[in-house]
């Protein structure tokens, strides 16, 4: 697939890069359209196991792109919903990959952006990241990205930082569980590629299954999560990648993982 604001290599581990620097990686129709496109065709491919997103040029995402935001503002308000829903759309794309999406970011996360790193299943942060829901100083709000955002952050800290808009760092991103770890911007992309690799050491359908049932079983009362839990505990392991795994362990030898059927 050809992209304009987007660079997609392909592979066990795919790498997604938002490739606009000179705007900072700020997402217009476009980027989120490709983003949207890029994650849906990468979710069809049996063999891919992670998903690794970073962004090029000094900054990781500057958020949503001004001139797109002001196009659509113009809108009538039923063509200004569909516009708006093209963030909604992408974030759907994102977090309903079946494999582990890891972002690495770096610079500035701003916004739109942030709403990306809530997405992923996995959110590792440049240690000199500087992060803002700056949307309150356009006179608008952190809208779509807060059904990605809240459920990370809490209502107390959204309370604070999307209100008043002010720059917080790293550390203060991962006390707020909006990403797991910090680094060196040095070391980010070894640091993705290692945890990549540790996932690649999984049984390709557990992994799968396991992103899927999270947010089930999160939803689900304690009956439920019971029985969906038992479940899937016998339906995994009396398959053969269960099988081959409690071998290997048994025989103390590496699992011999089969292709995702």
């Amino acid at each position: 697939m050809d992209y304009e604001h987007l660079k997609v290599v392909l592979g066990p581990v795919a790498e997604v890069t938002l490739a606009r620097p000179a705007a900072r990686n700020a997402m217009s129709e476009v980027t989120l359209g490709e983003l949207e496109r890029a994650f849906r065709g990468l979710a069809k491919i049996p063999d891919l196991r992670a998903v690794v997103v970073t962004g090029e040029g000094k900054d990781f995402c500057a958020g949503a792109d001004i001139d797109w935001m002001r196009r659509g503002g113009a809108l009538p308000p039923e063509e200004g919903k569909k516009d708006a829903r093209r963030f909604a759309d992408m974030l759907f794309a994102v977090d309903e990959c079946p494999v582990p999406v890891i972002v690495a970011a770096h610079g500035a996360v701003f916004g739109g952006g942030l709403g990306l790193l809530a997405a992923a299943d996995i959110a590792l942060l440049a240690d000199d990241a500087k992060l803002c829901f700056s949307e309150v100083r356009l006179g608008i709000m952190p809208a779509v990205i807060s059904s990605w955002v809240l459920p990370k952050i809490g209502v107390a800290n959204a309370r604070r930082y999307y209100l008043t808009a002010e720059l917080f760092g790293a550390a203060q991103a991962v006390a707020m569980g909006l990403a797991q770890e910090t680094a060196p911007a040095a070391d980010l992309p070894a640091r993705a590629r290692k945890i990549a690799a540790d996932i690649l050491k999984n049984g390709p359908l557990a992994v799968r299954t396991a992103k899927a049932m999270i947010p089930k079983i999160a939803r689900a009362g304690l009956e439920e999560r019971v029985d969906l839990t038992v479940e899937t505990l016998v339906r995994l392991r009396s398959g053969p990648e269960g099988q081959e795994g409690l071998s290997a362990f048994l025989e103390k030898r590496a699992p011999k993982w089969a292709a995702r059927p």
